[in-house]
């Protein structure tokens, strides 16, 4: 039986226990449809990721269906003495393969001589019968476990020690003579004498580690004392401060960091430098990027200097345009746009607003071996299957590589930035001479990226003729669905960010509240979205435009037309239960 006839089978089994609709079955199964032959994703991760249905309805359902047996059904949580056998049955288990079961959200729970049971949050998942079978047993059962109770098990009993911050536990410190450290000058050897104590090597090393496994974006190390440096995480758009290192000189930590760094010097401590760390963390490969920037402290005398680490783990590169999260009219916008064959698409927002994930997401929807896609980016974040990653270096600067790209019989480019005329009128001309283009400019909503090209000195008729859409995009903070509450806010706080007053009666809002397992109430982040579709009249409007472009006009007949502004986009985000009406007049401006 194919796929498709499988999926339409279990469907209709689904359907007939009154699990889903009819309905929900047709939008499932259309959207299955839709998504590219790469995409992997299975008929219930469609039905609780896409039309947000309850997942363990879902999945029990499908479970029963394949005669998959639930263990620990119906319990909250689990008792010590069940987390602590499951540890000693995973002792003896080869470590790697054990980690692929974690990442696939599954784990042994029993072993009995030649026998195995693996319970996992999704047991019709494929990959998880070959990773079963590299554990070399005779027989296995697979089992179903629910998503929270399967969460709870891999938080307390797949608990990967950090041994690097296990070596600082043991380290005792002595108080320096603080004063006389201010009166005199750090000398090179002093660094040196501190940056060979163990206990350096080893916080960095934790650092880099617990990093990756904590999910953060990226690592700041700021002096914030003459013997102090905080080092703080950015989880879900916050920094936090993970660690402060007492009785250390700050010029000793930021040169192990740049000891473990490629591309920097550590004795300049005048000038900005950028370089770049691997490491294997977990079985896989990590890059982070870092930039070093001199900074002022009390002390005119010393040269303190702040660290900026960029975590880089391609596990988390969205290749799934249905994952983006789009909603319905910008989503069908954005298809239309990037399945056109000439014409550039514009990603706009500030830093950190998750522009680099759409582009990589909208190239692996497009890309295939048919085309030569060619991207020039600085720097470049993530390795991209199937293009060809322009690297620049010395020999070849950003304008050089724009210019050489028209040479080198592209299809379709990916240009990282527009950031000055020259830029745009490359990436204008190759959009109007039949190629594919996509890039970001950082402009407060989309109507505005029209007048920044404009004010940068692109002609009007050159952006009505090559632009395809313009999608301007932030990021907000998703609700943990564990401890989110519901109340009734304020009414001229919901106002605030455009609810009407029959909107406020008809929604359930909640609020953060915070528990183990999220941050103050809040866990990841989802994108809100203002597409704006290049139809014949924008166009039109932008012809005509004269001496100025009419942002305003442009927005409304974009709305009028179907599209949702950021502030009404984050509002689709609170009516579904996804964030806060804080979250969403944080990050927008009002309509």
């Amino acid at each position: 039986m194919s796929n498709v006839n499988t999926r339409r089978h279990i469907g209709d089994i689904l359907v007939g226990r009154e699990i889903i609709t009819d309905e929900q079955l047709h939008r499932a199964l259309s959207i299955l449809k839709e998504e590219p032959e790469t995409s992997n994703r299975r008929l219930g991760q469609i039905l609780y990721q896409d039309l947000g249905l309850e997942r363990h309805r879902v999945m029990k359902a499908i479970a029963d269906i394949y005669a998959f047996d639930e263990v620990f059904a119906n319990r909250e949580s689990l008792d010590p003495t069940i987390i602590e056998e499951i540890k000693s049955n995973l002792e003896g288990l080869p470590q790697d393969i054990v980690d692929e079961l974690v990442h696939q959200k599954a784990i042994p729970l029993f072993t009995e001589q030649n026998s195995l049971t693996v319970a996992a949050s999704d047991p019709t998942d494929q990959v998880l019968n070959g990773l079963i079978n590299k554990l070399n047993f005779r027989h296995y059962e697979l089992v179903y476990c629910r998503y929270e109770l399967m969460e709870q098990i891999l938080t307390e009993v797949y608990e990967q020690k950090n041994e690097f911050l296990d070596l600082l536990e043991e380290i005792d410190y002595e108080e320096p003579d603080l004063e006389r450290a201010e009166e005199r000058k750090i000398d090179e050897e002093e660094i040196e004498a501190e940056i060979n104590q163990s206990m350096l090597n080893s916080l960095v090393e934790g650092m880099l580690v617990e990093a990756v496994r904590e999910g953060v974006s990226d690592i700041h190390i700021v002096p914030s004392g003459p013997n102090m440096t905080d080092i703080r995480f950015r989880i879900d758009g916050k920094l936090d401060l993970w660690h402060c290192q007492k009785n250390v000189k700050p010029e000793a930590i930021s040169a192990v960091v740049k000891d473990k760094t490629r591309n920097v010097d550590r004795f300049e401590r005048d000038a900005s430098q950028d370089g770049f760390i691997q490491r294997q963390v977990d079985n896989h490969s990590i890059r982070y990027r870092v930039s070093i920037m001199p900074m002022v402290g009390k002390q005119f005398d010393r040269k303190f200097e702040s660290v900026v680490i960029r975590v880089l783990d391609d596990r988390k590169v969205i290749t799934d345009l249905n994952v983006l999260g789009l909603q319905e009219k910008a989503k069908a916008d954005f298809v239309k746009a990037i399945e056109k064959p000439s014409g550039i698409v514009i990603i706009t927002g500030p830093t950190g607003s998750g522009k680099s994930t759409t582009l990589v997401a909208a190239l692996y929807y497009v890309i295939d071996p048919s085309v030569n896609v060619l991207t020039v980016e600085e720097p470049v974040e993530y390795l991209i299957d199937g293009a060809r990653q322009l690297k620049l270096s010395n020999h070849m600067s950003f304008d050089q590589a724009m210019r050489g790209i028209l040479r080198h019989d592209p299809d379709i480019v990916l240009v990282g930035e527009i950031r000055d005329l020259k830029t745009a009128e490359i990436a204008i001309k190759l959009a109007n001479t039949g190629h594919l283009t996509f890039s970001t400019l950082h402009t407060n909503d989309a109507p505005s990226a029209v007048s920044r090209l404009y004010k940068m000195g692109v002609e009007p008729f050159l952006i009505a003729n090559a632009v395809n859409l313009i999608m301007a995009q932030r990021l907000v903070r998703q609700l943990c669905s564990n401890c989110k509450q519901q109340y009734e806010p304020h009414p001229e706080m919901a106002k605030g960010v455009g609810f009407t007053e029959e909107e406020i009666r008809n929604t359930t809002f909640y609020k953060p509240v915070g528990c183990e397992k999220c941050t103050n109430g809040y866990r990841g982040r989802t994108a809100i979205m203002e597409a704006l579709y290049f139809d014949k009249e924008i166009r039109k409007m932008i012809l005509e435009s004269g001496s100025e472009i009419d942002e305003a006009k442009i927005k409304n007949h974009a709305i009028e037309q179907g599209m949702l502004s950021l502030r009404a986009s984050g509002r689709e985000r609170i009516k579904n239960g996804i964030t806060s009406i804080e979250e969403v007049a944080a990050i927008t401006i009002e309509d």
